[in-house]
């Protein structure tokens, strides 16, 4: 377990990281052009994802911190009870818990998730997001892949 655990800290430890230096060197939506699709671009999230209840009136903060904390609990029982040979569903869940603790750090600090990636095509725009986010969704993408039977590995008799 500790070696999922280990990999759920590095994840929170290079999201603060990533955000801790965009914080540094830009200022509040600042945008850095880095490729003809993509960009840094800092922003501060008060809602879930898509910043969905941004616009709420400050509650969704404990709302949404409340959430992480119970999910991270969930998900790490769910990675104690874990089988040697269940791999992938580790990788997953190690994943989503560093990134819940990651956006959480956020949330309790600041009252805001700070994202800065930014994704897009001539005026369309995907929402920013951050390492965390990324974290999930790689997890969630492995999860289900897993779900499917991909990267099962048959238990040891």
């Amino acid at each position: 377990m500790l070696k999922w655990l280990g990999l759920s800290v590095f994840m929170v430890v290079l999201d603060q990281a990533s955000k801790l230096a965009v914080i540094a060197s830009m200022d509040l939506y600042e945008s850095i052009d880095l490729m003809p699709f993509f960009r840094l671009t800092y922003v501060r999230n008060t809602g879930a994802a898509f910043s969905f209840l941004s616009e709420a009136g400050g509650w969704q903060r404990w709302f949404f911190a409340a959430l992480a904390i119970i999910i991270s609990g969930v998900l790490t029982v769910w990675i104690a009870r874990l089988k040697k040979n269940e791999l992938m569903l580790a990788v997953s869940l190690s994943l989503i818990l560093g990134g819940a603790v990651g956006n959480l750090i956020d949330r309790l600090l600041y009252g805001y998730v700070i994202d800065f990636l930014d994704v897009y095509y001539q005026t369309w725009h995907w929402p920013a997001f951050n390492v965390a986010d990324s974290a999930i969704c790689v997890g969630v993408a492995l999860m289900i892949l897993e779900s499917f039977g991909v990267g099962r590995v048959e238990e040891e008799e």
